[in-house]
């Protein structure tokens, strides 16, 4: 691009010098960057099952979304294009908007107010969860734009509503022999050789089900507005487990057939565990269970109200779990978003967890030899060893750990990693729990992790870090060795000190290491243990701070 100075120098030669001058000296400016795009919005309708929000109103750049108005928190699904997006959010009690906290903090959103509305601009698809003054949550859901949805007919698409089917889509009836039969349908089909998967598609809609087996070879495309409820009624499931904390039988209502593999759930749709319905007439639902099963992918799903632990992959390996919602009540204990459990090469990415217990964790458990006596008696195989499991780019919000390795810790679990990821709020931030088991967890990682608040209390510590060792079989525990925790925001350190306690010389916590953790207030990183409020401590060695390690003050 020619300077505007050396083009006018032609205009007179009295001016040429000075004009070369100054063309010598001035810059060449890039071009001013384009304004960004309007991203696109696709919505659905809200399901007929579910109540709209008396709380808000929302549009994003100018399209209505259905606000679901949930049990302690509202929430809205969106699909969202490349560019920018005006998010619009209105008060339906018609009074001022004063104050508006946008989570995650670390994206920066500020809105602006005019009577009952507060405005903001989106620049990406992302997990929000927005507060405006004193009213309930509103969490926005804002998943990619769809680059994979098939066809409803044709060749390998076998559609629950189609004349062979016939799966009723209203809500009406339960409808589990006709969804069963699509998927037995689509496996047949996908093991032929050449055939890399059949695809059951099922549209909008409200389908209740049962107990669903997913065989290999398998794909689950569940539409924006479909919804797979469970019917509250005992006698239509199987019964896979007992909860004795709960006092409770369980089902795997949907389950993976064990020795399965290729199996792949994707869409907009959910997977609705109707958990508290299905409690009071006395059934807990593990919503989705994969269990002994390879190769599974489970991307774009919502999973709603579990009656005990939602997800659970169970001694099984190569899974990926992105884009997931998990959405669970705060009346409801023992409610767990995703447990992984004695598995292997597991990855849990971009997704958010919320409920009353531990959203995102790990676990490994000692088999039960009894039936009926605990949850893992119908496990097939023997007990194994987790490893190899990573969650990233993730929100919580919980009562108990935004992010926790155990309870259980009867077999070894290592390679564990959790980054790039929000705790909104919890009791506790981060935490390893070695409460039920003599195995060893190692190799451990927290990197990146942002504390936003911490406002509940379990087993009377309200904190950011937790590492504890129990004896709870009376086996002697095990220990904790090898952990990273890295480039840590601690916004809010909680009420009480931090963890870090082992219980003997063999059940002990080493080789921990502190890397940029930064505490409320702070302009620099901690130091010290006591700097990170870290002074509940046992059986600890091994300890290294960075980037600067300071001696312990002298209580």
């Amino acid at each position: 691009m020619t300077s505007r100075l050396t083009r006018s120098v032609a205009k007179g030669a009295g001016w040429a010098a000075t004009l070369l001058v100054a063309a010598a000296s001035t810059q060449i400016l890039p071009a001013a960057p384009a304004m960004a795009a309007t991203a696109s919005i696709a919505v659905a309708p809200l399901a007929s099952v579910y109540k709209a929000s008396t709380t808000y109103t929302m549009t994003v750049n100018g399209i209505s979304v259905p606000i679901n108005g949930y049990q302690d928190y509202d929430y809205a699904e969106f699909a969202m294009g490349a560019g920018n997006a005006t998010v619009t959010i209105t008060k339906l009690n018609a009074t001022n908007v004063g104050a508006a906290y946008i989570s995650p903090l670390k994206y920066g959103y500020k809105a602006t107010f005019s009577g009952s509305r507060a405005t903001f601009t989106m620049t990406s698809a992302q997990y929000l969860i927005v507060k405006l003054d004193g009213q309930r949550r509103l969490i926005l859901a804002a998943d990619p734009t769809e680059t994979d949805k098939p066809a409803k007919t044709g060749t390998g698409i076998f559609n629950v509503t189609s004349s062979t089917y016939a799966a009723d889509s209203t809500g009406a009836r339960v409808t589990t022999p006709a969804v069963q039969k699509a998927l037995d349908a689509a496996s047949a089909y996908g093991s032929v050789a050449g055939h890399t998967r059949g695809i059951v598609y099922i549209p909008r809609g409200v389908y209740l089900v049962a107990n669903l087996d997913l065989n290999s070879n398998t794909a689950v495309y569940l539409e924006d507005g479909a919804v797979l409820r469970a019917p509250a009624t005992k006698s239509l499931y199987t019964k896979d487990a007992y909860k004795g904390s709960q006092s409770r039988d369980l089902t795997w209502w949907i389950q993976t057939a064990f020795g399965s593999t290729n199996i792949k759930l994707y869409g907009r749709g959910t997977l609705d565990g109707n958990g508290q319905a299905n409690a009071t007439a006395g059934i807990g639902t593990n919503i989705l269970a994969p269990i002994a099963t390879s190769n599974f992918t489970l991307d774009g799903l919502t999973i709603r109200e579990s009656g005990s632990w939602a997800v659970i992959p169970t001694r099984s390996n190569d899974l990926s779990f992105s884009n997931m919602k998990l959405f669970n009540r705060f009346d409801m204990g023992e409610n767990d978003g995703i447990d992984v459990i004695e598995s292997q090469n597991v990855t849990v990415t971009r997704g958010i967890g919320i409920g009353l217990d531990d959203p995102y964790s790990t676990k490994t458990w000692p088999k039960a030899t009894t039936a009926g006596t605990d949850i893992t008696y119908g496990w097939p195989g023997e007990a194994e060893a987790l490893s190899n499991v990573t969650f990233d780019n993730l929100v919580s919000w919980t009562y108990c750990y935004g992010f926790k390795v155990g309870q259980g810790m009867a077999e070894d679990q290592s390679g564990v990693t959790f980054k790039n990821s929000v705790v909104f709020d919890a009791a506790i931030g981060l935490g390893i729990h070695h409460k039920w088991g003599a195995g060893t967890a190692s190799g451990i990682t927290f990197s990146n992790m942002d504390i936003e608040n911490l406002s509940y209390s379990n087993d009377s510590r309200r904190t950011w870090l937790v590492f504890l060792v129990y004896d709870g079989y009376n086996d002697g525990a095990g220990p904790i060795t090898g952990v990273n925790v890295s480039n840590i925001n601690v916004r809010n350190k909680g009420t009480t000190p931090a963890v870090m306690r082992g219980i003997s010389d063999t059940a002990a916590i080493s080789n921990v290491t502190f890397n940029s953790v930064k505490m409320p207030g702070a302009s620099t990183y901690a130091t010290t243990m006591a700097g990170m409020n870290l002074t509940d401590r046992a059986f600890v060695s091994g300890v290294t701070i960075l980037p600067v390690q300071d001696p312990e003050p002298v209580s």
